[in-house]
């Protein structure tokens, strides 16, 4: 019987992440930390978290990507050795290159093991150190708090990534000796140089097309709050990234020119292109590569950023503001008041609004049609979703008609995978919303093809009774490939598969399956869908063959 007066490692590591005020855990157990189990199902620390037992540990890892993208505090993923420990690999080089914080704990066999060929035995360590931020394997029992406070601190910090604990399994069952990791305050950056924002006020005020670039690092609710005074006072016409979706609200969208991103010649790259200096506000190169919106080389850029920048022959800024970034622009503002866009450029970005708007319109759709337009899904999903409800959104082609087409008006509302383009992310991180956003319905939407990586975790949703409207565009391809390989090669190879009825299969994990059989019912399936409480998988048939014109516009090296 174990010995209820021992103070064990498990405790140590529980006890720890109650001080890093972390509610929630997810994962799936196994003998080699079984322990730290046991002690979150059955907590002596009323501050433990809650454990959330997923079907698969990569959901888990995107999970906590999840809780990390909404909240920017990282979420926790917490798995056994082996293949627990290596199925977590998916998720964290998805929250590494996109900026999700995650603190990711594994367990490890017994020290004794670790040099030994023997069950689950491998190098955790150096398995994750390239794609991770901090990765590390505890040796010493009175070590585990501090190693889980520095994996925490270095996720959390500068660009937001994974950090990897490994804890064998005899560390996990010792005695602990010393004491907790206290609570800690993370540090707080001050603005960028005062002289550098008078600099650039100056710049701004000389500048014929001023436009504001706005990336993942500027959609924290601070930054999204000095970015909207910022165009309040100065209605500087802005570009979003896919994770910079929502930081523009509806009352400004006259100063909103769409989002940039995997394909060319959309309205945001035509105005980037045209402007004679490019403000980039917390803007990530792997969002959408300087080489494919800067591609001579040529544009004037200034970085506002909490991060220095990376520089290639695309990206050479002429000056960066490197501090917090909603500092700075609050240091800046002042130096705004009474400023105007030059009229020289008002013909020209009211055009170009013109064509944003139009593009958006969706076609009359006919009595006997049975596939739906992308835009008239589109259309009907954005009459269905208020702007407090968060939409996770999978990979396929539907995600570049989202990505276009879809309006957002709050930051971290609208998710994408841009970095890793990662298939499955949808569902896991819609429940990872419905638990941090209780109060509002969570809309995920898939393809056919990513949905049934991760669907296993519908039983998760359900269990949990969360309410979250799974959509699937159903084509029966990985169409998001096909049709590139079309442009390329004139045919497909390899995307065709066979039909899933997910009605039925979300009614097999006790959800709520409905499926649209023509066009013209698509507004009465999601009615129906959004009034109908816990998990409902809606099903519907999808016409892509608009993909080609879709894909004359993208991007020569973004096809692949």
């Amino acid at each position: 019987m174990e010995d209820k007066e021992k103070y064990y490692g498990a405790d140590a590591l529980i006890d720890s992440l109650a001080n890093h005020d972390v509610e929630y855990v997810f994962g799936i157990p196994g003998a080699k930390i079984d322990r730290v189990f046991e002690k979150l199902e059955h907590p002596t620390n009323p501050k433990a978290p809650k454990l959330i037992l997923t079907r698969h540990e990569q959901n888990a890892a995107f999970m906590a990507a999840g809780i990390g993208r909404i909240t920017g505090k990282p979420g926790v993923v917490l798995t056994t050795s082996g293949p627990g420990a290596s199925n977590l690999a998916t998720g964290l080089v998805t929250a590494t290159a996109e900026g999700d914080p995650v603190l990711a704990i594994s367990g490890q066999v017994q020290r004794t093991d670790l040099l030994r060929l023997t069950h689950q035995s491998m190098d955790n360590a150096a398995l994750f150190a390239p794609i991770t931020k901090y990765s590390a394997e505890v040796q010493d029992p009175d070590n585990i708090s501090e190693v889980v406070a520095n994996a925490y601190r270095e996720a959390e910090a500068g660009k937001q990534g994974a950090g990897f604990v490994s804890v064998p399994q005899d560390v996990v069952d010792a005695k602990v000796n010393t004491k907790v990791i206290k609570p800690l305050i993370a540090p707080k950056l001050g603005p960028a140089s005062p002289v550098e924002s008078t600099l650039l006020a100056q710049r701004i005020k000389a500048a014929q097309m001023p436009v504001l670039l706005v990336g993942m690092r500027a959609s924290s609710p601070e930054a999204t709050k000095a970015i909207r005074a910022l165009i309040s006072e100065t209605h500087l016409p802005v570009v979003e990234t896919f994770q910079g979706a929502g930081i523009i609200p509806r009352d400004m969208e006259d100063d909103f020119f769409g989002r940039v991103g995997l394909f060319r010649n959309q309205p945001g790259d035509q105005l980037l292109k045209k402007s004679d200096l490019v403000i980039a506000i917390g803007y990530d190169p792997i969002e959408y590569e300087p080489r494919n919106w800067n591609a001579t080389g040529d544009a004037n850029i200034v970085v506002i950023d909490t991060i220095e920048s990376q520089i290639d022959k695309n990206f050479q800024p002429e000056r960066e503001l490197i501090g917090n970034i909603e500092q700075t622009l609050d240091f800046l503002l002042p130096y705004m008041k009474g400023y105007k866009v030059p009229e020289t450029s008002h013909e020209y970005l009211s055009d170009l609004h013109v064509k944003l708007e139009e593009r958006d319109e969706a076609p009359a759709v006919k009595e006997d049609q049975i596939l739906n337009h992308p835009l008239s899904v589109i259309r009907e999903m954005q009459s269905h979703i208020t702007d407090d409800m968060t939409v996770t959104v999978d990979v396929g082609s539907f995600y570049i008609w989202m990505a276009r087409h879809f309006r957002s008006y709050a930051p971290r509302h609208l998710l994408f995978s841009n970095g890793m383009q990662t298939l499955g992310v949808a569902l896991p991180w819609a429940i990872a919303a419905a638990l941090v956003r209780p109060n509002a319905q969570i809309v995920s939407v898939s393809g056919d093809g990513g949905f049934l990586f991760s669907s296993q975790d519908l039983e998760t949703a359900v269990r949990l009774n969360l309410n979250i409207v799974h959509i699937i565009w159903n084509d029966g391809n990985f169409d998001m490939v096909k049709f590139q390989e079309e442009l390329k090669y004139g045919q497909d190879a390899g995307v065709k598969f066979g039909p899933v009825d997910f009605a039925k299969y979300a009614e097999s994990f006790g959800a709520t399956g409905m499926k649209v059989t023509k066009a013209s019912e698509l507004k009465a399936v999601l009615d129906k869908a959004f009034a109908t409480k816990g998990p409902v998988v809606v099903d519907i048939p999808v016409d892509y063959s608009f993909n080609h014109e879709l894909g004359t516009q993208i991007l020569e090296d973004q096809i692949h």
